[in-house]
């Protein structure tokens, strides 16, 4: 039995039991010493048990005194319901509430808790800067040639080494380079999908994503949804005489932060491949895992070809510098043309500078920090929700990402709240943003990339207050 493998089957016994109850909050837990006598491990594995418990902030240590179980009241609040799209075809684009938070982006003045991307506070710039500095002495012409089409070498062969930790089995050849990863689903759909077709996506589900499925004409199908299992199979098996694509995020889908089980996310490669409909998977959030190890992809479960995986760091590493990917399976080669048609080359120095950030494992050292900080967040969150909030509001228990679905009582609109919060210099992202239906009106997205501060506190504590006062 290996090591890693014993850590994370101790650490997941002992937070299966802070979960459940049977360890309670304030309890004491056994000496890093006792831990390692009880299991039968070494002293260094009982400390990376701790770590990786601190880490879910389901601990916590006391100088002198040991660790504890945290406090996790935030857990008692109830959950959002499941989602009921209707099972039609729709395009009502809700342009006003997006272009109000999307139009807001730059401004100094305003807390985004609206923008689902890690606040700069938490990347590691000065790091990145060199690596962009190593890029253009090791280029050739300092960078300024094209790059091959497919993309850079060293960035292609990182992502598919990368891909044995999520049960993938990719090579560098599978992978073509884009600029982000919404750019990489823009291909994939250009390559897929006429104007007239339809697609189906989860409700809710990212603005950005159905933006662009009305710009390219596509009749949007939107699927039900669980707030901790994700995709409704069955709402899904009973669309598929009707889709011709599906493009789904199963991994941490903002704004619910669910991770699809992993017999779901076989059964439903399985169904599409059945019917021959390509799945898009968009695969931004895969790292930002808060348990003990990151999720399987669809892509793993994919023996036809059918799965075209979509990644990017724009979520975890570098929102600004546009770097991601895709694994288009058999649509390589469709890809590849639009690709040469539409950009011809990606930027060469930025994406060395990735790879080689990857390659070196600082990325690994900077995800584990980063995971640790969001989930704290999270949890600071949720318990200033549970006690400044209206009574009766629901929220997600993502189990990675970056954001919070919250649904108020009925009596409340979160788009009336949207421009009451802008004018205390508050942004927030209104549910009805996420869906082309009519849904989600008492709904909104949270992200909780900021750095934790009283200050954030307060302006949460006042988000609450408004709320409050539409009753």
């Amino acid at each position: 039995m290996g090591k890693d493998f014993l850590y994370n089957q101790i650490a997941g016994t002992i937070a299966i039991n802070i979960k459940s109850g049977v360890l309670k909050t304030g309890e004491r837990l056994p000496s890093v010493r006792n831990l390692s006598k009880e299991y039968g491990v070494s002293i260094n594995t009982s400390k990376r048990v701790y770590f990786e418990l601190e880490a879910q902030s389901l601990v916590q240590s006391k100088p002198q005194s040991g660790y504890f179980v945290s406090p996790m009241e935030y857990l008692k609040l109830p959950l959002p319901e499941a989602s009921q799209p209707l099972a039609v075809a729709n395009s009502v684009d809700p342009d006003q509430l997006i272009n109000g938070v999307y139009s807001a982006m730059g401004r100094t003045d305003l807390t985004f808790f609206s923008l689902g991307v890690p606040s700069g506070d938490l990347l590691p710039l000065t790091k990145l800067k060199k690596e962009i500095v190593l890029a253009t002495r090791s280029l050739k012409e300092g960078g300024t040639e094209y790059e091959p089409l497919q993309g850079n070498v060293k960035l292609r062969r990182m992502v598919a080494a990368r891909s044995r930790g999520w049960g993938g089995s990719l090579k560098e050849s599978d992978l073509v380079t884009t600029s982000g990863c919404m750019n990489a689903l823009v291909l994939c759909l250009m390559a897929l999908a006429k104007r007239g077709d339809t697609i189906a996506l989860e409700s809710p589900c990212y603005p950005g994503i159905l933006h662009l499925a009305a710009s390219l004409g596509l009749k949007v199908m939107e699927i039900a949804t669980h707030p901790v299992s994700g995709i409704d199979v069955k709402a899904l098996k009973n669309l598929l005489p009707k889709i011709d694509v599906c493009l789904l995020v199963p991994n941490f889908n903002t704004p619910l932060g669910y991770c699809t089980p992993d017999d779901n996310k076989k059964e439903i490669v399985s169904l599409l491949a059945e019917y021959d409909i390509p799945l898009i998977e968009d695969d931004t959030y895969g790292d930002i895992y808060f348990g003990n190890e990151r999720p399987k992809c669809c892509k793993s479960f994919d023996t036809h070809g059918n799965v075209l995986w979509c990644g990017s760091v724009s979520k975890t590493l570098a929102p600004g510098y546009r770097v991601g990917w895709v694994a288009p399976g058999k649509y390589k080669e469709q890809l590849l043309k639009l690709k040469y048609i539409h950009s011809i080359a990606s930027t060469s120095i930025i994406h060395e500078a990735v790879g080689n950030f990857l390659l070196t494992g600082r990325y690994d050292n900077y995800l584990r920090n980063l995971r640790r900080t969001l989930h704290d967040n999270y949890q600071q969150y949720a318990t200033t929700i549970g006690e400044f909030f209206p009574e009766g509001t629901k929220i997600s228990r993502p189990q990675g990402g970056l954001a919070l679905w919250i649904e108020f009582p009925k009596g409340i609109d979160s788009g009336e709240l949207y421009n009451l919060a802008l004018k205390s210099k508050i942004s927030i992202s209104a549910g009805r943003m996420f869906t082309l239906q009519d849904q989600f009106h008492n709904c909104m997205r949270l992200s909780f990339g900021l750095p934790w501060t009283n200050e954030l506190k307060l302006k949460l504590q006042q988000l609450g207050n408004l709320a409050k006062t539409m009753l």
